[in-house]
This record gives C-alpha cells, structure tokens and sequence, in this order.
C-alpha cells in the first residue's frame, strides 16, 4: 500500500472523501511530518448485490420455517428489483408502477405498526378476518402481485444467464413473462405489456447497463445466479401461503 508524507497542523484530521479516497491521519500533539495511508472505500454495492443481502436476511430470520416470511426484506429485495427495471428505461414503465404502487400500500401498512406487521402472514391474516384481502386494493394483493413480480425477475434472470448468446432480449423478456405474469393478466394488461416488449433494449445494452457497477460479465453473471437460486425457494415458500389464504387464483383486468 502506497504511503506519502504530508506536514499537518492539527491532529485527528481526516480530509473528505475524493473520488473514492479518504486520507486518514494519526492523531499527534504537533504540528509534524507524518506518515498516512490511503484507504480504499468500499466499492458501492450494485442493485442485485443490495438484493442479495436482503434475500440472505430473509433466509436467516426464516430459518427453515416456511411459515415466516419478514415484511421489510422483503419490501427491500422489491425495491431492490424496482431499481433494477428503472435503468431499463420506459420499457417496463407498467410493471415499474405496479411494483412501486404495492410497494407503497403494503409499506404505508407496516410502518403503521412495525410489530404487529412483521410477517407477511400477519397481514394476510388480518385482511382474511375482515374479508377484504381478495377485494378492492388491499394489501394482500399487493403481497400477490409483488411476489409474481419477482417470479418475472427470477425467469428473466434465470434464462438470460443460460441463454447468453441464443436468444435476443425480446424473445427471453417474452419467455419470462409467459411463464409468471400471462397467465394472471386479463386483456387490458396482456396488451399493455405486448407494447412494452417492442421497446425492450438489445441484450448487448441491457448488459451493458447492468454491468455499470461491476468490473467483468463473470461478476455480475455469478450475482444473477446467486439472486436466482437463493429468491426462487422464498417465492415457493410465498405461494404456498397465499394458497392457504386463497390468494393465489386472483386475475388482473
């Protein structure tokens, strides 16, 4: 590690941070030549890094109970997905705002009261004991509609890892979305998301702009696999919840 001299007046200084470098410096009682290091921050961690670590949280507070399921990781591996989409462009604007607009309404519920709202479960459960979780816009549904939202992201990962070079990004955005959104989109949306589809960029620009935080494709391919197999038993875990309370049938318009 590099180390320069530097004539300093004050003790306990530490100049601010420039371009990734903070200069730390020992404390002293005069004004000397001292010796400092540079130290390195912390590279920032890219969207499906953040994922990951919340995904591990999740995985670490269930464990092994697939009745469990945190409310705020969960959210967080949502928004961390959310982010993801954004630097796509208008492309998946429908999505976006779906995912944004259950984002918000089940968050609006949790921070209402953090406890009591821990699980997802809870939430269900206290829309079943009132009978409105199936109806209006209720917070089981966003629950509903987040999850096969991640079952998309999952697919859409899953296939452009192991479709590197045989598909074009339209083809493995449409496999992805007849697998886990078709069939519970009516009309209105399946015709939406058929335009959004004729703007999705080239793989080559997607990776391109998922690449922007990572220093080699093997990287950022080792993070898609590891958001992959690490979401997809949680998402399990989620369906097979919502089945118990009925959920999992539900059809947009």
């Amino acid at each position: 590690m590099k180390r320069l001299s530097l004539t300093l007046s004050k003790p306990n200084s530490l100049l601010p941070v420039k371009n990734g470098i903070s200069l730390a410096f020992p404390p002293r009682n005069h004004s000397v030549v001292r010796n400092f290091v540079l130290i390195s921050e912390k590279p920032r961690e890219t969207e499906i890094q953040s994922a990951i670590d919340e995904i591990s949280t999740i995985i670490e507070l269930k464990d092994n109970s697939s009745a469990y399921i945190p409310t705020r990781p969960f959210l967080n591996v949502c928004n961390s997905v959310l982010q993801v989409l954004e630097k796509i462009g208008p492309t998946m604007s429908v999505l976006r705002h779906d995912i944004s607009q259950n984002i918000q309404k089940l968050d609006i519920l949790y921070e209402s009261d953090t406890s009591r709202y821990s699980n997802l479960i809870d939430v269900l459960e206290k829309e079943a004991g009132e009978g409105t979780g199936r109806k209006g816009e209720s917070c089981s549904k966003a629950i509903l509609w987040l999850t096969r939202c991640l079952d998309f992201t999952v697919a859409l990962l899953e296939r452009m890892v192991e479709n590197d070079e045989e598909h074009n990004m339209e083809e493995v955005v449409e496999e992805s979305y007849v697998i886990t959104l078709k069939p519970w989109h009516g009309w209105i949306s399946f015709a939406a998301f058929r335009v959004a589809i004729r703007l999705v960029p080239d793989k080559k620009t997607f990776i391109s702009i998922l690449m922007s935080n990572y220093e080699d494709y093997s990287k950022l391919q080792a993070d898609m696999e590891s958001f992959v197999s690490l979401l997809a038993p949680i998402l399990q875990d989620c369906h097979s919840i919502l089945r118990q309370y009925n959920m999992d049938g539900l059809k947009s318009t």
